[in-house]
Formats: C-alpha cells, structure tokens, sequence
C-alpha cells in the first residue's frame, strides 16, 4: 500500500542482504510520505507491526476498506483525507513528468525484487520502529485503525 500510493520502492538505495534483513528485525521500515492519508498510513503502520497477532487479518483489512468504501461521502473523514491526497498530487504532477520520475530512481545491483528463499542465521526478534518520526500520528478526532479493527476483532 505505501509503495502504491508514494510511488517510491522501498529500499532501493541499499543491498538485500542480511543487514538489510537486520535492520528491519530491528525496527527500520519504508518512510510513509507525508502526504498519504492519515488513516491509509495508520492502517500501513498496523500492517507493519512486528507482533503478527497485531496486524490486522484479511478479514479485518476487507472489513476496514470496506467500511471506507461505503462511507465515503463528503462528510466523512476518509473522504477529506483522499481529496487532499488528490490535491497534492495533481499539483506534484504539473511540475515533473513521469519520465523525471522513473528517471531518477536509483536502484542499487543489490536490490533485488523478486521473491526469493532467505536463510539468514540468527536474526534478532522482530520489533517495531524506535523512530516514530517517520510515522504520521492520527489526530485525536479521527478514529485510529486501532478503534476500527477493535469492531472486528472475535
């Protein structure tokens, strides 16, 4: 989802190898783009916690968009986020073409993007991202993808 809507491919500066792998044990993730809807990089966050039992299922992720896709009118929260989106993209893409864009990506020869088998020894646990700066925060008077998958939880 957030390679999707920030149309940047994560890692790609840097080798897959086994201190790529580290590091993301150890927290690092993909920067989320400021300009991508709070409540779309909320649920990417969700979806990137190290605990498995904390990301939401399929099931719940169906259930959230959804319910988004359904409320989507004028006055919905979702709503004012994905215009405001839209905004700012379009303005993005009156100042560079698309040719710019593929042109200045940079992918480093070991940066591979095919799947794989990794047999990498004694990685550390898994844990979420120390650096939270990089991570937009719901505001208080919107609701956090936490309060709606808590509907959805069994």
């Amino acid at each position: 989802m957030n390679e999707f809507l920030s149309e940047e491919i994560p890692f790609n500066d840097i080798p897959h190898d086994e201190f790529l792998a580290i590091k993301i044990c150890k927290g690092l993730r993909p920067t989320i783009s400021n300009d991508i809807p709070k409540l779309l990089a909320d649920l990417i966050i969700k979806c990137w916690d190290a605990e498995i039992e904390n990301r939401p299922t399929i099931k719940e992720l169906y259930q959230i968009l959804k319910e988004w896709y359904y409320n989507n009118n004028q006055n919905s929260e979702i709503y004012s986020q994905i215009k405001k989106y839209d905004k700012t993209r379009e303005e993005k893409f009156k100042t560079r073409s698309n040719e710019d864009k593929f042109e200045s990506i940079k992918i480093h020869p070991q940066a591979i993007y095919t799947s794989r088998l990794l047999s990498f020894k004694n990685l550390p646990e898994p844990v979420n991202s120390s650096d939270l700066s990089s991570f937009q925060v719901n505001s208080d008077d919107v609701p956090s993808v936490s309060e709606t998958l808590s509907k959805y939880n069994h």
